[in-house]
């Protein structure tokens, strides 16, 4: 096959996006100049790489063969530019990284200071839950990832950062607000706002309530900590969160910390990436940016 990389660029974006005009627009093409990358690209091929019925495109078989292949070959050739440009002393270069959507509420905070000793650099950054997290790890495309509870079903390094303390939230005027070491018998009465099954924030709660011996009943499920503490604050039930997450309603009175035996659930948040990853030298210089200066950045 006589492949080039313009061409494979062009696939990649098309079967990324199953689309070829918002392909033609993130590559700053024709919509004909795309169309012909990839029927020149189904002519060295010798088969056809996309099903279109209607408006509506399909990678077919050998398309999702291609599709892997040419996001493995775009990996390797953006680790290179990353490493030629670290060369020249982080005067550019690009850091793609994943963060858990609970570590985003202190994580910006981290980059804006790193950003301002490398101001050159470009942050690459998706905000996503822990299915889209162990994704990104499974396909190893990025460079690092932000989580609170490291995967065992993959092969990975590891390394703690900053407390992530669980803690157990109601409105101010529940009657438990203004009671002191709350047990746990009295707290299976009420009814909780849970996070979604796989979250890290549940499998944490599930774990710490089954050694206690305790079941909690659910009322609702939610898929982020904004709808919990929305529906914390309506008074639909209680909810357990990072208290991370938590500095703005604790300050403005809408939402209180309940003082519970045994409370809070202390978790970590990790840098994670897969083991023997080679870290280009701008990635291993936030991870030892990271690993040094959170607390202190946090508690400023």
């Amino acid at each position: 096959m006589n492949l080039t990389l313009r061409q494979l660029r062009v696939f990649e974006a098309v079967g990324r996006l199953k689309n070829f005009t918002r392909a033609a627009e993130e590559l700053h093409l024709s919509q004909p100049a795309v169309s012909m990358q990839i029927k020149q690209l189904e002519s060295n091929v010798g088969l056809a790489l996309f099903d279109q019925v209607g408006k509506k495109i399909s990678l077919t078989a050998a398309g999702h063969e291609m599709y892997q292949m040419s996001r493995i070959i775009d990996n390797q050739l953006n680790e290179t530019e990353q490493i030629l440009e670290d060369m020249k002393g982080f005067r550019h270069g690009r850091l793609i990284i994943a963060v858990a959507s609970t570590a985003n509420y202190f994580a910006p905070k981290l980059y804006a200071a790193f950003k301002r000793e490398y101001a050159a650099i470009t942050l690459n950054l998706d905000v996503t839950n822990r299915e889209g997290l162990l994704a990104h790890l499974e396909s190893n495309d990025l460079d690092m990832v932000i989580m609170g509870l490291p995967p065992k079903e993959l092969d990975v390094e590891a390394q703690a950062f900053l407390d992530n303390p669980l803690v157990v939230i109601a409105p101010p005027g529940h009657p438990l607000a203004a009671q002191e070491r709350i047990n746990m018998e009295r707290l299976q009465e009420e009814t909780f706002i849970m996070r979604e099954p796989g979250s890290g924030t549940r499998i944490a709660m599930e774990r710490f309530f089954a050694e206690q011996g305790a079941e909690l009943t659910t009322g609702m499920e939610m898929s982020s900590n904004e709808a919990i503490k929305q529906a914390v604050q309506a008074g639909l039930g209680l909810g357990i969160v990072s208290l991370h997450t938590l500095e703005m309603e604790i300050d403005s009175n809408r939402l209180v910390v309940l003082d519970v035996d045994a409370f809070p659930i202390l978790r970590h948040w990790y840098i994670v990436h897969r083991k023997g990853k080679r870290l280009s030298p701008l990635a291993q210089a936030f991870k030892e940016f990271i690993l040094g200066n959170t607390k202190n950045l946090l508690q400023k």
